[in-house]
């Protein structure tokens, strides 16, 4: 059986201020800043054995519904390679299968994400819980590769969403931004099975969703924005991305579940980070648009 469900817990409009220089008025000298940022470095932990992983990202002629169904649409994109743990393939392989694929156009970057799950579990309905106490599936994207002003977007399979926004990575003192949202995003989930019921044995989940490049406008955090104004990708642009599975054993509990106590989660990750940390954006995913020449 499979049933979609909208994603919910997010604003559906984004707002757009425009602001028109007034005839007649002086220029202004240049503002010159020193941008004293030095991107952080990992903590110590497994040294990394590989580069990040790549994709190519191509134009959607078609763009998907984005209803959970994942239709026809998504058949231009190819799909990324499993996920393995975070701290890469020298750990244990993960138990559940998770792989993505992507594609965009002028107004959106397009995700899928098909997450094998035998036990379809999630309990937080709240917008802006903390959603990986669930099960969960999250995308982390910094436009511009400079390891700052970067987006986390969380979504269980109930279809609760939690994002955020990061002037800078916690390592260098940054602060998570709770307030941001990422206003006109569309979000669907599909499950293929029972959400919550231990006496069958489900499939999984899918996560559709289309982040209109609108939502990528740069944030003022301490009065100054570094980051690209927003604006969709240039052919053969290339952006940092990563996505990340948080998973929890369970038991099973009469009809429903529980989560085992004292047992951590386990983390899995479309590239490695080679640590069990995600706020390294110098080892997330390198994505690449690219468009067939008209």
């Amino acid at each position: 059986m499979k049933r979609s469900l909208a994603c919910f817990g997010y604003a559906a409009v984004a707002l757009a201020v425009v602001v028109s220089a007034l005839a007649g008025c002086a220029a202004k000298p240049t503002e010159i800043v020193r941008d004293d940022y030095t991107p952080p470095e990992p903590v110590p932990s497994t040294a990394p054995l590989s580069s990040p992983r790549q994709y190519s990202a191509p134009w959607f002629a078609l763009p998907p519904a984005i209803d959970g169904n994942a239709d026809a649409a998504w058949d231009q994109a190819e799909w990324t390679e499993d996920f393995v743990d975070i701290e890469g393939p020298t750990r244990a392989v993960p138990r559940r299968g998770t792989r993505v694929k992507m594609g965009w156009d002028a107004t959106n970057l397009y995700i899928l994400a098909e997450l094998e799950e035998p036990d379809l579990w999630a309990t937080l309905t709240e917008r802006d819980a903390i959603v990986f106490h669930d099960n969960d599936f999250e995308v982390f994207i910094d436009p511009d590769g400079d390891t700052r002003e970067y987006y986390e977007i969380e979504v269980n399979a109930i279809g609760t969403v939690f994002d955020l926004f990061l002037p800078k990575p916690y390592r260098a003192a940054g602060k998570a931004d709770h307030s941001w949202t990422a206003a006109g995003m569309r979000c669907a989930i599909g499950l293929e099975g029972t959400l919550n019921d231990s006496r069958d044995t489900d499939r999984g989940w899918w996560v559709e969703m289309a982040l209109p490049w609108t939502l990528f406008e740069p944030v003022a955090s301490g009065g100054r924005s570094w980051q690209r104004a927003a604006r969709p990708p240039r052919q053969g642009d290339q952006w940092r991305i990563n996505f990340s599975r948080v998973q929890w054993t369970l038991e099973k509990q009469g009809s429903g579940y529980a989560k085992v106590s004292g047992h951590p989660e386990d983390n899995w990750t479309w590239t490695p980070q080679w640590i069990v940390d995600m706020h390294v954006p110098q080892r997330w995913g390198l994505v690449k648009f690219v468009k067939e020449q008209e």
